[in-house]
């Protein structure tokens, strides 16, 4: 059975694909159009579909449109409350309910009585729970919106959710974060995670107002006002100052009591160990760990793409299981394109560049890393998410302090963000603790032991967390030599690892965006595939 999945409705539009029970192809439509989250996150972006992304999916499977039997869509405009968003909220819906025939438009011979819509939270829950290594849990969804509602609790159990409560609009989470998002002069639907980091330089100072205005309910939900941010702290020109910082972590806090507080219901309610994230709110990795530390539930697994583009996968994997074809638990992020040895070599030659071809690429940049070169990895296939999980890396020595500024720096980002370690598995209890091991998809943070903060500063926030991901050999062989190769060569099992991109643009994701990358940014060593790149 061949199923395409598709998000497009709100931000990051993307595909997925499963061919016999198999996931064999996510890809978010940023990473082609080379736009920022796809498209903005307004009503009248919605009718923008994935069509590379799709395209993409369906060709590295060897797939015409005409071969799918159906067509998950990460909506359900029958289900839409037009209250929530006034006039736009028509318009909307518009676009959605034509999606089937936008669908025929852009992959021609697609049959659009194919196309089954699939409410937004339940292609939440199935990308983590359907998706994820548990074939039973409990399951937590909560975002900005979806149809009607901005949160989903319930349980899977053998394969069919029972929902136990929803949170219907305009009560939202994810809304109340977008929002100061905004206030503090990021872009709302795309900068949450840079309150998150800022939130670490504050102290939650307003706690006790946001307590009686946000607040869990009896009955598995919750209650949000709507705030006037400038009672707290003035609208940010782009300044932020130490009343900003308190007001991102007073709200960062309350976050977190309310999703215990959900946690604990949703616990109570099933009796699940485990508990399955997904939804935006689930990319916040502060409150993962508090979940994980402090819940009743022994284990927590997030979708790594547990934003909107992660609904393609649910919507596709929703219906595989409504039609008696549940897949197979995901391998891993690096679902996207993958480009061959030639492919890479052809790109440098194109671009007149000189380069070798080591006899071990992983030893050849661990030695670049040891002597504090800056490496851009471009290895295997894309990852799916926001996450850079080795494949599209920007990497550095993490025992150099300077190098949080030179990364930042290199990236054009705000100097108050951190950038994350990546370890190797066998190692990461020595360095790191509370949080889950192992962790390979970024999704958590961990406490810095002590000892070891001085030792890895690039990459110990301010508050003393890191976070890690956990690199396994049996995984990531090529990885893990390259992490092996470095300690070796310092003593440190840690590698600097962020995101191989400049501010405000995608990660990159094939060769040409990455020679782009390394032409425009002062990086010292570029890997691509085998070949190595040095800057003269």
């Amino acid at each position: 059975m061949r199923i395409l999945g598709i998000n497009a409705i709100f931000h990051d539009p993307a595909a997925a694909l499963i061919v016999d029970g198999e996931i064999v192809a996510a890809a978010e439509e940023e990473r082609f159009s080379r736009r920022k989250h796809g498209h903005p996150a307004v009503p009248f972006a919605a009718w923008e579909l994935p069509e590379q992304a799709a395209r993409w999916c369906l060709d590295s499977a060897g797939l015409s449109p005409a071969d799918l039997d159906a067509v998950g869509y990460s909506y359900d405009p029958a289900l839409v409350d037009h209250a929530a968003d006034g006039r736009w909220e028509e318009l909307r819906t518009t676009y959605a309910e034509r999606a089937p025939l936008f669908l025929r438009t852009a992959l021609p011979g697609l049959d659009p009585g194919i196309v089954r819509f699939v409410r937004h939270h339940v292609a939440h829950a199935a990308s983590g729970a359907l998706c994820g290594p548990f074939p039973d849990s409990a399951v937590l969804v909560a975002d900005g919106r979806g149809e009607s509602t901005s949160y989903l609790a319930g349980e899977y159990r053998d394969g069919k959710l029972e929902e136990l409560a929803s949170q219907r609009l305009p009560h939202s989470l994810g809304l109340c974060y977008e929002e100061l998002t905004e206030h503090l002069g990021f872009h709302r639907s795309s900068d949450e995670y840079k309150v998150m980091a800022l939130a670490s330089y504050g102290t939650p100072r307003f706690l006790p107002t946001l307590r009686e205005r946000i607040y869990a309910t009896d009955e598995g939900g919750f209650h949000t006002e709507r705030l006037e941010w400038t009672e707290f702290a003035p609208r940010s020109a782009g300044e932020l100052t130490g009343e900003h910082a308190d007001l991102a972590a007073s709200v960062q806090q309350r976050l977190e009591e309310v999703l215990l507080e959900l946690a604990g219901w949703l616990h109570r309610r099933t009796g699940q160990p485990v508990l399955t994230l997904a939804g935006g709110v689930a990319l916040n990795c502060v409150a993962n760990t508090r979940l994980y530390a402090e819940s009743p539930f022994e284990q927590i697994w997030v979708q790594p793409a547990a934003g909107d583009a992660g609904t393609a996968l649910g919507a596709a994997a929703a219906v595989a299981t409504e039609l008696g074809e549940r897949p197979a638990p995901m391998r891993g992020a690096d679902l996207g394109r993958g480009f061959s040895d030639e492919e890479c070599r052809r790109a440098l030659d194109i671009a007149a560049l000189r380069y070798e071809r080591p006899a071990d690429v992983a030893v050849a940049a661990a030695e670049a890393l040891a002597a504090d070169k800056i490496v851009a990895w471009f290895s295997g296939r894309a990852e799916y998410g926001p996450r850079a999980l080795g494949h599209r890396s920007l990497l550095a020595h993490p025992g150099r302090k300077a190098n949080l500024e030179r990364l930042n720096d290199v990236k054009g980002r705000e100097q108050f963000r951190p950038v994350a370690p990546m370890v190797l598995a066998h190692r990461a209890a020595d360095l790191f603790g509370r949080g889950p091991m192992p962790s390979p998809y970024m999704l958590f943070v961990h406490d810095v032991a002590p000892e070891w903060q001085d030792r890895i500063p690039a990459v110990t926030h301010v508050d003393g967390t890191a976070r890690i991901q956990t690199v396994a050999e049996a995984d990531e062989p090529l990885l893990a030599r390259l992490l092996s190769e470095f300690e070796a060569r310092t003593g440190l099992p840690v590698v600097v690892n962020t995101s191989l991109n400049t501010a405000g643009r995608p990660m990159v994701d094939s060769p040409r965006d990455v020679l782009e990358c390394f032409g425009a940014s002062p990086i010292d060593v570029l890997v691509l595939g085998p070949y190595l790149v040095r800057r003269s």
